[in-house]
């Protein structure tokens, strides 16, 4: 088993794998691996699978509980309108970048019921920094700004939702919705790492640690 269906095994279908009925929007299919998981649970749990890759991807598997639409994740109008008003489950992973994330994470929030839950892969850049096996500066600083950028947004709408991460490979953050509002707008959070304050506090530990 690879670390990516490791990570799926582990940290994300035990979560929803006794869902009943559920309706599933999957944001990427590239080879299909989280396709056929989540199509496993369709058969036990008599389940709707809906998909979506900008690579034609309908020809991976043939299953009546399955819909693949051949588009871009962003094309919301024309995918809200192939699906039920409701989901159980979002996963997103397409294009790793923070921007596009958050704009996916925001447009899909409302249609996800109460307790259910939004996956999104690839938020660890640890795998990815110089001088290591997967050694990619995109993922790394990509990532990375992913990782900062859900946390932001949890930062302003923690009443909305649980937030919880596993990092696990390329990493795997773990939403479930608590409360059924509109979320807000992301507030950055501040950090206070560079400031008089920490200085001095740097420097108090210098002078104890020499004393």
């Amino acid at each position: 088993m690879n670390d990516y269906s490791y990570k799926l095994d582990n940290y994300l279908f035990p979560l929803i794998e006794n869902i009943n009925n559920p309706v599933f929007l999957e944001l990427g299919v590239q080879k299909g691996v989280s396709t056929k998981k989540f199509l496993e649970i369709c058969k036990k749990k008599n389940g709707k699978l809906f998909s979506v890759d900008v690579d034609d991807c309908s020809n991976i598997l043939n299953d009546i509980n399955w819909n693949f639409f051949h588009t871009r994740d962003d094309d919301f109008d024309f995918i809200k309108s192939k699906i039920p008003d409701k989901i159980d489950v979002l996963f997103i992973d397409t294009i790793h970048e923070a921007s596009h994330v958050q704009k996916l994470f925001y447009e899909y929030f409302d249609i996800v019921k109460m307790n259910g839950y939004i996956f999104i892969d690839d938020i660890s850049h640890l795998p990815y920094q110089k001088g290591l096996e997967r050694d990619n500066f995109y993922c790394e600083i990509n990532n990375k700004e992913t990782f900062q950028m859900i946390l932001d947004i949890f930062n302003s709408n923690s009443d909305k939702f649980d937030l919880n991460f596993s990092f696990k490979s390329s990493g795997l953050c773990i939403i479930k919705k608590t409360k059924d509002e509109k979320l807000n707008k992301l507030k950055k959070i501040k950090v206070r790492d560079i400031s008089f304050k920490n200085f001095l506090r740097i420097l108090w530990k210098k002078i104890k640690r020499k004393s």
